[in-house]
């Protein structure tokens, strides 16, 4: 079966961590980029970070740089987001999503990258919640 299965979402304290996953399933994971996508709670989708089918190559929204790491092990076909110095600010629903491409393109304004129409498979998302 084709999927996405995040996991790792939790309730955590501002300046805590987390880590999350993205298992895929059915499809030849390290052919395709990836990218976290997020929803807060009354807001819209919200682009998170992006990297492509090898890993050599990321992108990160200007509000998490420096504070989380997009990384995939394509052997055991799982995506990831390390989230580090965590603020109430990042609480969302956390989903993975697939492009149909290796490389994904350079868009300005990056805000486009949480178009929903750049992504062919989708997972169901996992709830962070940060606070104290």
């Amino acid at each position: 079966e084709v999927q996405l299965v995040e996991s790792g979402g939790k309730l955590v304290q501002p300046g805590g961590s987390l880590r999350l996953s993205c298992a895929a399933s059915g499809f030849t994971f390290g052919n395709y980029a990836m990218t976290w996508v997020r929803r807060a709670p009354g807001k819209g989708l919200e682009w998170v970070s992006v990297i492509n089918g090898g890993g050599g190559s990321t992108k990160y929204r200007d509000s998490v740089k420096g504070r989380f790491t997009i990384s995939r092990d394509n052997a055991k076909n799982t995506l990831y987001l390390q989230m580090n110095s965590l603020k109430p600010e990042d609480t969302a629903v956390y989903y993975c999503a697939k492009w149909n491409r290796e490389s994904y393109p350079e868009i300005k304004p990056d805000e486009h990258y949480a178009n929903s129409a750049w992504y062919d498979l989708w997972g169901q998302g996992t709830q962070v919640t940060v606070s104290s």
